[in-house]
């Protein structure tokens, strides 16, 4: 199983099955804090459906079409990130989110840097990209403090709670590194 100490704090490992209570109890206990930026809440209502995420993820993972990845932070889970990967065009694409308690300790710029060196190292991604709602400022200054380029707005990128927002594209490079 994929495993990487970042440091004492941090550890990511590949979702697995065996964290979906746990983790659906964080994305519950947090639902008001995360439903503003993420379309998909309304559709976790039981671990059975993050426990049926981390499984079709897994599926991809084996396809060599996502990484998932569940972040711990001094032995808990903190939330999530992951790469879908467009192998025909070396793109990576990522996503994340943090429980609110996590967010303002570097987890997530610590844990992004290291999925960035995943990968290139691993899966030979020339480009990866990160899309954050332009109001979310807090996710936008990750790929910002990660040397990434704004690249452009994608305006009505994602529906949410009955509206829609717009979406920062950032952009890096492997030749940017």
């Amino acid at each position: 199983m994929f495993f990487r100490e970042i440091d004492r704090d941090i550890k990511l490992s590949l979702s697995i099955p065996q964290y979906a209570e746990e983790l659906f109890q964080l994305t519950n206990n947090n639902r008001d804090f995360l439903k503003q930026w993420l379309p998909w809440l309304d559709n976790v209502r039981e671990s059975s459906d993050t426990r049926e995420f981390i499984e079709l993820q897994l599926l991809k993972f084996q396809q060599g079409k996502a990484l998932p990845v569940t972040i711990f932070y001094q032995e808990r889970i903190a939330g999530v990130l992951g790469y879908l990967i467009d192998r025909a065009n070396n793109i990576g694409y990522i996503g994340y989110w943090l429980g609110q308690e996590y967010n303002g300790k570097g987890i997530m710029t610590t844990s992004v840097r290291e999925l960035i060196e995943i990968g290139y190292m691993y899966y030979a991604l020339d480009r990866i990209e990160i899309r954050c709602a332009v109001e979310n400022t807090r996710s936008r200054a990750i790929p910002e403090r990660l040397g990434f380029k704004n690249e452009g707005t994608i305006r009505h990128a994602a529906k949410v709670d009955d509206r829609y927002q717009d979406h920062v594209v950032y952009g890096l490079l492997k030749s940017d590194s």
